[in-house]
């Protein structure tokens, strides 16, 4: 993003302080680095207000407080801001996630992402098989009315929301 768009600036929140690492010398070697950092910290605590977006790539699902970490963008975000959120593509239904790719979504799910979940605060577990539908609550309750599938591929859905 940072070389498609070089009169942005962007910046990078983890939790995890080895992927900060890794995030930085990429930066570095991509020549972004004047325009880009990253820093140590949470989706409930991370520094800052005025975003115009605020993205999460697959990792909504994984988080203990989901709903926290929707409220907490909602803070953030500039006026106009919007939350792109990017999940694994999945039906509303168990039933109408079985096929191949929900399959694999499921078992991963089942030994990665619920337990991770679990294993946090609140421990909400929605999953790798979420759903649009629930997802779309998660942003709710955490003060968005706006939301819409902004496309989607046969593995990810790509979602945005609004204030």
């Amino acid at each position: 993003m940072a070389q498609a768009y070089p009169n942005s600036t962007f910046v990078g929140f983890d939790y995890h302080d080895k992927s900060i690492e890794a995030a930085r010398t990429k930066a570095d070697e991509a020549g972004v680095s004047d325009r880009v950092r990253f820093e140590v910290a949470s989706a409930k605590d991370f520094p800052g207000g005025g975003y115009d977006l605020v993205t999460f790539f697959d990792c909504l699902h994984d988080m203990g407080d989901p709903v926290g970490a929707a409220t907490h963008v909602r803070r953030t975000l500039s006026e106009n801001g919007s939350w792109l959120i990017v999940e694994p593509f999945a039906n509303d239904t168990p039933e109408d996630n079985h096929n191949p790719v929900g399959r694999v979504f499921y078992s991963a799910s089942t030994l990665i992402c619920t337990p991770a979940s679990r294993s946090q605060e609140v421990g909400l577990a929605l999953g790798a098989q979420a759903g649009e539908a629930r997802l779309r609550n998660v942003a709710e309750e955490g003060g968005f009315t706006q939301f819409r599938r902004a496309n989607e591929t046969p593995f990810n859905l790509v979602l945005e929301a609004r204030a």
